[in-house]
């Protein structure tokens, strides 16, 4: 049976609700950031509806060009939390660049990778790729929150007779376990959700596409946190945060 390395303290789901200062999910908008004017904009529209933290993603271009916004969104919003997504990157190759941005005075709060490299075709014991993960995690002296894709969307397919196993597993290696539907846009199946709810245990559940202020309700009870952004974008953009979709959600979620 495999035992986590020392060295990380693994955050679990009432230490999680305790940290963002809430019982209901907690809402971590998505920033497909452009240029620092855009995200600082779109941080700004999440403070305002109640937020507690935001996404920084690198969408359209590598992820050396999201490193210097990162730096200067810091500097305007030097208290709130900010996690980021290099996209299609493992915490394998983001944990360092972390662990350095850590040092050089630019903390980052969490990081959230699209594929945790969980393989539930493999034993309990022989989970290779996610342990090299977690040792390369704890030997960057990162101190944040890790987020991570487990039946992923735009990741290996995962058979949902599996989805069990692949939520035991994750729940070993990562603060928050996060899945999601088929595409971006697309909810996840409530049956999978419930799955891995189960398996998931005492670590926390995020959900990271679909959801709506209109279907949000229903996942509520088993989620921890819904990391929302075409649910919450205006109408036809994919890079700027409607404020009235994300309090309705927001309100929807408080009831």
């Amino acid at each position: 049976m495999f035992k986590r390395a020392m060295g990380i303290h693994k955050m679990n789901r009432s230490e999680f609700h305790l940290k963002f200062g809430s019982r209901n999910p907690i809402v971590l908008p998505v920033i497909h950031v452009l240029d620092h004017a855009q995200a600082k904009r779109n941080v700004a529209v999440a403070i305002k509806c109640g937020c507690p933290g935001v996404f920084l993603i690198n969408h359209d271009f590598e992820k050396e060009k999201l490193l210097p916004i990162i730096k200067s969104i810091r500097q305007e919003f030097p208290d709130y939390w900010i996690g980021v997504n290099f996209l299609a990157v493992t915490g394998e190759f983001a944990f360092p660049i972390l662990g350095a941005l850590q040092a050089q005075g630019t903390p980052v709060d969490g990081y959230w990778a699209d594929d945790a490299c969980i393989d539930e075709r493999r034993a309990d014991d022989d989970q290779i790729d996610a342990k090299r993960i977690d040792l390369v995690r704890q030997k960057s002296g990162w101190q944040g929150l890790y987020i991570g894709g487990t039946a992923f969307k735009k990741q290996r397919e995962v058979n949902p007779q599996h989805y069990a196993k692949s939520g035991r597993l994750a729940a070993r290696f990562m603060d928050v376990v996060v899945t999601s539907g088929i595409a971006t846009g697309h909810a996840a199946d409530l049956q999978k959700i419930n799955t891995f709810r189960e398996s998931c245990g005492n670590t926390a559940l995020g959900v990271a596409s679909g959801i709506t202020p209109e279907n949000a309700h229903l996942y509520a009870a088993h989620v921890d946190l819904f990391m929302v952004a075409t649910g919450v974008n205006i109408d036809n953009d994919f890079y700027n945060i409607d404020s009235n979709k994300l309090i309705k959600l927001i309100k929807t979620i408080g009831k």
